[in-house]
C-alpha cells in the first residue's frame, strides 16, 4: 500500500495519523455505503419474496407484502385461516435472518460516519500530543 490511505470495502479510508477527509469525500463514501446497503436490502427482500412464494404458495404481490413487513420489523400479515407448515418454518427463519440483516445493513450504511467520528478523536489526540 502506498500513500496515506487503506483500501476497504467502501473505498479508501484515512489512517490514524492522516488528516480528516474533506466533506465531499465523506458524501461520496456515504453514497457508496447507501448503495451497498440498498443492494443488501434488495437481496434480503428477494430471499423473502421467493421463500414466501415457494413455501406458502403465495402470489408474488402477497409474498412481497409479507417479506417487506417481516424485513422492516412489522411482522407477518398472512391472514389466511390455514397457513402451511413449510411457510411457518420459513417465516420463523426469515424473521431471525431479517433482524440480523437489518443490523448489518445499518452498520454498512453508517460505517463512513462512524469512521469519521472515531478518526476525529485520533486527530484531536495527535494534535494534543504534538503540543506537549
Amino acid at each position: 500500500m502506498s500513500g496515506t490511505s487503506q483500501r476497504g470495502p467502501l473505498g479508501r479510508f484515512e489512517r490514524k495519523k492522516d488528516p480528516i477527509a474533506p466533506v465531499g469525500t465523506l458524501l461520496w463514501r456515504l453514497l457508496g455505503s447507501l448503495g451497498l446497503g440498498l443492494l443488501c436490502v434488495a437481496l434480503a427482500l428477494g430471499i423473502g419474496v421467493i421463500g414466501y412464494h415457494v413455501t406458502g404458495g403465495l402470489g408474488w404481490l402477497d409474498a412481497l407484502y409479507n417479506a417487506s413487513m417481516i424485513l422492516s420489523g412489522m411482522g407477518p400479515v398472512d391472514d389466511r385461516a390455514s397457513v402451511p407448515e413449510a411457510e411457518k418454518w420459513f417465516a420463523s427463519f426469515y424473521a431471525l435472518f431479517s433482524g440480523v440483516a437489518f443490523l448489518g445493513i445499518v452498520g454498512v450504511i453508517f460505517a463512513p460516519l462512524f469512521h469519521r467520528f472515531i478518526h476525529h478523536f485520533h486527530v484531536m489526540q495527535d494534535d494534543e500530543d504534538q503540543r506537549r
